[in-house]
């Protein structure tokens, strides 16, 4: 799947994923009237909703970007008909020829992580049938369980020819108080993608980069920096573009020098750029029209910085 994702960032030059990440406060008015006349102010009112907002958002985008990364935290919230709308985003993504990286985030050990990885990457054996559940392209994992979290999830990535992306070092302000730690002169972090990329040397694609993926945040640049040269095989997801103040500048380090190895992630700055003085010329009404110039702008933005 790494040879994909690949492939679709050289086609659309653009080294950018969507976080598929709605807020009920995001959607315009519009789209909530309808769903609520249709369903009432209920969770599938509600889910309703959401999937038609990312359809307009889908439609205005797919074509001009590799991936979409939905975090599925934003649609359990709204219970079985927000898992539902989560299911049916990850479809009509991939059916619009999209590399989808679910933003799960799951991480534990022996049957339980296995069963996080049968649900989001790999198949369900029911009665001898092979089953996919929510069959994303990419998962999210946790990492602080160690290899015994991880394994399970590398072995359904080549079995399925999936991937994921590990948490190295996040965007969040408070990710230092045990990321940062150092033990025996190296903070945590650096132990962690040490370890990715020992976890994926055995799942390096055609394209010379492995299936296993780094997160680290566009908000320390001369962490990505440092990481960089630490997994120089390792796709590196980078969240906190944007809304969480990550500019195209910040970015130059985490690629390589064949100006691969990164896809950097914009949430609420894309899907709610309407809502943005920049883009308010498109109204409630334009919103996906105001995602689809975000998409442009941030690429002439990496472009520029590359």
């Amino acid at each position: 799947m790494i040879d994909t994702l690949v492939e679709k960032i050289k086609k659309t030059n653009a080294p950018i994923v969507v976080g598929l990440d709605p807020k009920l406060g995001f959607i315009p008015s519009h789209i909530l009237d309808k769903a609520y006349k249709d369903y009432g102010k209920t969770l599938e009112g509600a889910a309703a909703a959401i999937m038609e907002y990312n359809r307009g958002i889908i439609d205005a985008t797919h074509d001009l970007i590799p991936a979409v990364k939905p975090q599925i935290a934003m649609y359990e919230q709204f219970g079985l008909p927000g898992l539902t709308a989560y299911l049916e985003t990850v479809k009509y993504c991939k059916k619009k020829g999209l590399v989808v990286i679910g933003d799960v985030k799951r991480g534990d050990i022996g049957s339980t992580s296995e069963s996080y990885a049968i649900a989001h990457i790999g198949s369900i054996d029911v009665g001898g049938e092979k089953i996919k559940v929510f069959d994303e392209d990419f998962a999210t994992v946790n990492p602080y369980l160690g290899t015994d979290g991880i394994k399970p999830f590398t072995d359904v990535c080549a079995a399925e020819n999936k991937g994921i992306f590990v948490l190295v070092k996040t965007s969040n302000p408070s990710s230092g108080e045990f990321q940062d730690r150092e033990s025996e002169g190296k903070p945590i972090y650096q132990y962690v993608g040490e370890m990715v990329d020992k976890w994926g040397s055995d799942l390096i694609g055609k394209c010379g980069y492995s299936s296993v993926g780094a997160v680290v945040g566009a908000t320390y640049p001369e962490i990505g920096k440092a990481m960089r040269k630490v997994m120089p095989k390792t796709y590196i997801l980078v969240p906190g573009y944007g809304a969480q103040g990550g500019k195209g500048k910040d970015l130059v380090h985490f690629f390589n020098d064949d100006g691969l190895g990164a896809i950097i992630n914009s949430s609420r700055g894309i899907i709610a750029a309407y809502k943005n003085e920049g883009y308010a010329s498109f109204g409630e009404e334009g919103y996906a029209d105001a995602a689809r110039q975000a998409v442009i702008d941030m690429k002439e933005d990496i472009a520029q910085a590359l």
